[in-house]
């Protein structure tokens, strides 16, 4: 049984034919077939909500007078992320592709889905890594790092002067270099995150949502103009409302080192002040104390609530149709705390997760992790219930990726802090353990031949020595002579990049990152600066087919390379890749 709570306006959509209008204390949401289905994300605004599974399916609640289509499952496959705006909807399919309807969109049929990001002019920046909504527009980032805009221009949300572009029904670049896609489901202004930690912002700016300070007092800014006067740390996230917009800071110099800052409408703003904030002002309040994390937060269209380690529930802003979750309807200009709903996995606080809509508001247990949870903590809590198989991440983006991907994401990003806390962590499990993320990696992974597949398992389950060996050297133990001749005898020749090692850290053991290596005193060592860089060569290349152009290829590093693809035959597999390293390294001379 899913654990997922309502409460809120009753209506666009109506998800309870038979409660009232105005629902002020949480109660159950509840699917047919509930247990076939496990929460994975849900976006609700006023033209309806998407409720997205584990699955990869999903199914949408229309804001329309015939209730009988309520609800009605959408016909995309491996979908990754959903998002509802005030008149669009948009989906992210796990290949990248970009779903969407709306008026603004598909204006003959605004019904259908239709696929937006094949409109891009480019053919070589369809693949879509993140999208987001405002109220009439649709935003696509791209895996090269662009953002394009499609839909409603008329309030500049696109970052183009309205009277020379009021709409667009094909993409067109907003900007270059971003890292990250911050808007609302009902807003009309957005914000753009580069690669430097540089915040621009464009649209509505009534009542100062884009926190540009008080000299700027344009209703609205018709071009992306960087925010200045940004506090101090990492940007984490932000959410837009109607007129407001919430932004989490993490610096791990302050307590809390997560806090809330808010700019725009007093109303919704959640500051003890009257008047609007045209700058990122802090959320001060007692009820964010220093041992307390930030773990979810969503903001809807006037309100925003907020879930913490302790775990508390703490909410402010319009509270007309109760979707504040009191039994009272009075709105809360400041932060109050909220009766936490009794839920089932009150101990896994940290895959609860809060999606506030068009005055309406849902708590959700999903097996995905909170946006902000510790990456380290979390992976450790993971493989002590066993579920490392099971569960996946949502990362600071909002992405949705499995565990092994992310892994290898921050291989290929060189995010060397966090590879060292992964490895770290992953190394004290046993290859039985690792043997099941392989049935896993290997059931999503096509390239892997399945002839080297058998091999890999025969090699790990057939033999109990190997298993023992491998999780002490894992654990850097010293390992007896016979174990370590036995490992010896399975490379049948002294190679410094070992077969055996060199699949299951290309196919099997993605960020576990160990060889073995023999140095003049006859130890088996840790890898050795050649193993990880032809390794690195091997692993890049599986997932781009292509070397990177900054590595350079040495006849040492090709030879360590040919000596692995031989041994094993990986040529079948990969017939083009030593190829491509000769071919490189006389380009080199």
């Amino acid at each position: 049984m899913n654990d997922c709570l309502f409460f809120g306006l009753n209506e666009k959509p109506k998800l309870f034919k038979n409660e009232p209008n105005e629902i002020t204390k949480p109660i159950q949401f509840k699917f047919e077939n509930e247990n076939e289905k496990q929460i994975k994300q849900i976006s609700t605004s006023y033209s309806g909500a998407i409720f997205l599974f584990e699955n990869g399916k999903a199914i949408e609640y229309l804001n329309e007078n015939n209730s009988k289509q309520n609800p009605k499952e959408i016909q995309i496959e491996n979908i990754q992320k959903v998002t509802v705006s005030y008149q669009n909807k948009a989906i992210l399919t796990i290949e990248g592709n970009v779903f969407a309807k709306g008026r603004n969109i598909n204006p003959n049929n605004s019904k259908e889905f239709i696929n937006i990001s094949s409109l891009i002019e480019d053919t070589n920046d369809r693949i879509i890594q993140d999208i987001g909504c405002s109220a009439q527009s649709i935003y696509l980032l791209t895996s090269n790092q662009n953002v394009y805009g499609i839909g409603s221009n008329r309030n500049c949300q696109l970052g183009f002067d309205s009277e020379t572009l009021q709409k667009t029904e094909k993409p067109i670049l907003m900007m270059k270099n971003v890292s990250k896609i911050f808007s609302g489901i009902i807003s009309y202004h957005i914000f753009l995150l580069n690669s430097n930690q540089e915040l621009f912002g464009c649209g509505w700016n009534n009542h100062g949502q884009l926190g540009l300070g008080k000299s700027t007092k344009e209703f609205q800014i018709n071009k992306l103009t960087q925010i200045q006067n940004i506090p101090k740390g990492k940007i984490i996230d932000i959410q837009c409302g109607l007129f407001h917009s919430i932004m989490l800071i993490e610096n791990e110099n302050e307590n809390p080192k997560r806090k809330l800052y808010s700019c725009g409408a007093y109303q919704s703003n959640g500051l003890d002040k009257n008047g609007n904030a045209y700058e990122f002002i802090e959320i001060k309040s007692s009820l964010f104390e220093n041992d307390d994390i930030i773990l979810d937060f969503s903001v809807g269209s006037y309100h925003t609530l907020i879930l913490t380690s302790k775990p508390k529930l703490i909410g402010f802003g319009n509270n007309r149709y109760g979707q504040l979750g009191t039994e009272n309807t009075d709105d809360k200009l400041i932060p109050i705390q909220i009766e936490l709903p009794k839920l089932r996995f009150n101990e896994n606080i940290s895959n609860y997760h809060i999606s506030c809509g068009y005055q309406k508001s849902f708590i959700y247990y999903s097996p995905f992790l909170s946006s902000f949870s510790n990456l380290e903590e979390d992976l450790i809590k993971l493989f002590e219930r066993k579920e490392f198989c099971d569960i996946s991440f949502k990362t600071e983006n909002g992405e949705i990726i499995e565990a092994h991907k992310l892994i290898l994401k921050y291989r290929l990003n060189q995010n060397e802090n966090q590879i060292e806390k992964l490895q770290e962590i992953i190394s004290k499990k046993s290859i039985k353990e690792s043997n099941q993320i392989f049935e896993m990696i290997y059931s999503n992974n096509s390239k892997i031949n399945p002839k080297l597949y058998s091999e890999i398992k025969e090699i790990i389950n057939s033999n109990e020595k190997i298993e023992e060996t491998m999780k002490r050297i894992y654990l850097n133990e010293n390992e007896n002579e016979n174990e370590k001749d036995f490992i010896i005898e399975r490379k049948e020749k002294q190679y410094k990049f070992p077969k055996l090692i060199l699949i299951m850290r290309s196919e099997l053991y993605r960020g576990m990152f160990l060889s073995v290596t023999e140095d003049k005193s006859n130890k088996v060592t840790d890898y050795s600066e050649l193993s990880n860089k032809s390794f690195q060569i091997f692993e890049y290349w599986i997932y781009s087919n292509q070397i990177k152009d900054e590595i350079q290829i040495t006849k040492e590093t090709i030879d360590e390379l040919e000596t692995g693809i031989d041994y094993f035959q990986l040529n079948q597999t990969y017939p083009n890749l030593f190829d491509l390293l000769i071919n490189k390294f006389n380009n080199q001379k």
